[in-house]
């Protein structure tokens, strides 16, 4: 579509900005407010998914600036390591792995770590984008950031004794058949095969992080922390699964290299089919992650 000339920058930018500022926030807004939160308690492999997620982050950003990463760059880079595709890859995978008890298993860990993801993602991309930004101003820019605002508004939701409306359901069904196609046409706008040479080993190297080192350190952990059975095998799913679309929003919306994030998510999602099945049929071949439906 870029080729004829039917998908421009401007389009690209204002697609993004109008998925950030609304279509996504919206979505998410809609899947908090379905989660039961009375069932967080026992739920190691929760605890699991945020100690990796955390752990992920510190490591990439240190090799990051180890590596010498331009600043611009580092938020970029970090934001692809510790960012998994969870709501539409995750999940999928989880429900093409264990049927039914899949998406029971794996709708806590998604509404729990889209949260986290977004408030680390909008703290590290403010504190590399930005200029010489304050702790407050990053406090500041969590608070407004609307993929925040929706999360928050749609777990308030679910915590109130105010029930679920029932149009929230099919409107996030909507919202999803909206935009994640426009936000699928502005990453394949957006990215250019030539670049993947022209930003060195960076792209490449966060794909590496993405698929492998991160899944190695999450599941380290879980299996540390006693994590057995099918929630390991659904955790190992989300985190395994390729740089989420959002990601390229939210670093377009921040002035980011748009190219680049968007170069780093199609070579994490032609890549993940590999590294995927290879993980999961490890974790299987060690009894580990209990019997695919």
């Amino acid at each position: 579509l870029r080729r004829l000339g039917l998908v421009s920058a401007e389009l690209i930018g204002t697609v993004s900005r109008l998925a950030f500022n609304y279509g996504l926030p919206l979505m998410l807004f809609t899947s908090a407010a379905q989660v039961d939160y009375a069932d967080l308690g026992g739920a190691r492999y929760l605890l699991a998914g945020a100690l990796g997620t955390g752990l992920t982050l510190g490591l990439a950003w240190f090799y990051s600036r180890w590596r010498g990463h331009p600043r611009a760059l580092q938020g970029i880079f970090v934001q692809a390591a510790f960012r998994s595709n969870l709501a539409i890859v995750g999940l999928g995978l989880a429900v093409s792995a264990y049927g039914e008890r899949g998406p029971l298993l794996a709708a806590l860990p998604v509404a729990l770590l889209t949260a986290l993801y977004n408030v680390l993602a909008v703290w590290v991309l403010n504190s590399t984008l930005g200029s010489g930004t304050s702790l407050l101003d990053l406090l500041k820019g969590i608070a407004r950031n609307p993929l925040i605002i929706g999360i928050s508004g749609g777990v308030l939701l679910s915590v109130s004794p105010l029930p679920v409306p029932a149009l929230v359901v099919p409107a996030g069904a909507a919202l999803s058949a909206l935009f994640l196609p426009l936000m699928l046409v502005c990453i394949g706008g957006a990215m250019q095969l030539s670049r993947l040479r022209g930003t060195g080993s960076l792209a490449w190297e966060a794909t590496a992080w993405r698929l492998c080192v991160g899944p190695l350190l999450t599941v380290v952990l879980a299996l540390a922390m006693g994590v057995r059975g099918e929630p390991l095998g659904v955790l190992f799913l989300l985190i395994s699964s390729p740089v989420a679309a959002a990601s390229f929003v939210m670093v377009v919306a921040a002035r980011g290299d748009g190219v680049l994030a968007a170069n780093i998510v199609v070579l994490t999602t032609l890549l993940s089919i590999v590294t995927v099945t290879l993980g999961f049929f490890l974790l299987s071949l060690f009894a580990l992650v209990g019997q695919p439906g």
